[in-house]
């Protein structure tokens, strides 16, 4: 039997993990957008205190890790009376991992835009949440879609990693099936494509938005 023919009879288990890859990485991104958006605000307040807190948890958590989190999250967790799923730590996991390197790319952008448009919007009575939702998040938005982009591609493929948790994305269903057929080279074959179908699309839309606002 060929590559082909090996790949067809391994692929409806493969796309199985697919959709729990894509599940996982989405709300991972969505958890580490919100959780990074606060980071960056309250860096942005210069509220000592925020300031802090903000910037301790991102060196802590860009200090250890993602595999190591995840574990942690999964294994220890459950010693204090927390208990979560696999696919709830793993999406924990991941979220609080990327949140600290999403917080890093809001605050650049943030500390982007020109001081004397913010100082401008305070001189006519804007409050601080009405100059961040009119005047900063407008503008840094343009700035941050493309490391953003980055972000999403580099948590889509340490997905992975929920593997060693036991959720059954795709990495994982590929470790299954070539512990059972003894087929390495066609399953890790159609698991690193399929790594690669998945990921292209995002970079080419992260390479456009980079040249498009590196031209405005």
């Amino acid at each position: 039997m060929g590559f082909w023919e090996r790949a067809a009879d391994y692929l409806p288990l493969l796309m199985e993990g697919v959709w729990l890859t894509l599940v996982v990485t989405f709300f991972s991104v969505l958890l580490s957008t919100l959780l990074g958006f606060v980071w960056a605000v309250m860096t942005w307040t210069r509220i000592p205190i925020l300031v802090g807190i903000s910037r301790g948890f991102v060196t802590i958590i860009r200090g250890i890790p993602i595999i190591v989190q995840l574990f942690y999250i999964y294994f220890v967790m459950p010693e204090i009376g927390i208990n979560l799923s696999a696919m709830q730590a793993g999406i924990i996991g991941l979220g609080i991992a990327y949140s600290a390197y999403q917080a890093e790319n809001f605050r650049a952008g943030i500390e982007a835009i020109d001081k004397g448009q913010i100082e401008a919007a305070h001189s006519i009575g804007m409050t601080d949440q009405l100059v961040m939702r009119r005047v900063i998040i407008p503008q840094a938005i343009r700035i941050v879609l493309p490391p953003y982009g980055n972000t999403i591609i580099m948590v889509l493929k340490d997905s992975s990693l929920v593997s060693t948790i036991t959720v059954a994305e795709l990495t994982r269903q590929g470790q299954l099936i070539a512990a059972s057929t003894f087929d390495n080279m066609t399953v890790f074959t159609l698991v690193a494509l399929i790594y690669l179908a998945l990921s292209l699309p995002l970079t080419f839309l992260t390479r456009h938005l980079e040249k498009r606002y590196s031209q405005a």
